[in-house]
């Protein structure tokens, strides 16, 4: 059951980790935000940041299979990209209505069967 809480935390972590990254391009649209200086912007998404690495390093933990966890390193890792790349297409669909093209889905499939082959035994 650790393998789902792992993921529901790696889904949080990167729901904080996008709008950390990328939120600050949106949020310049608000005149408060616009005015604010790069070192104000810098700070302003290492916060964000900070609630990320409250879920991200847990989920880690948690799911490492040196800590009894289901995942290996390499396991880890690429479910987090592939989490990021979900949670990105999402956000910038929702934030910038940005439309997928078919060079996009066709990366997605290799990311999908870069999956496989990590997960295969």
């Amino acid at each position: 059951m650790n393998y789902l809480l792992t993921i529901g935390l790696l889904i949080c972590s990167n729901v904080f980790m996008t709008f950390a990254w990328y939120g600050h391009l949106k949020l310049a649209e608000n005149a408060w935000f616009s005015k604010l200086p790069l070192f104000g912007v810098i700070v302003f998404s290492w916060l964000i940041a900070f609630f990320e690495y409250c879920f991200q390093v847990p989920a880690n933990r948690i799911g490492f299979e040196g800590n009894g966890g289901s995942f290996s390193l390499v396991q880890l890792k690429v479910i987090q990209e592939v989490i990021t790349l979900v949670v990105f297409v999402i956000f910038s669909f929702l934030a910038f209505q940005t439309q997928l093209k078919w060079n996009h889905l066709i990366g997605f499939v290799f990311l999908v069967l870069a999956v496989y082959f990590i997960f295969k035994g």
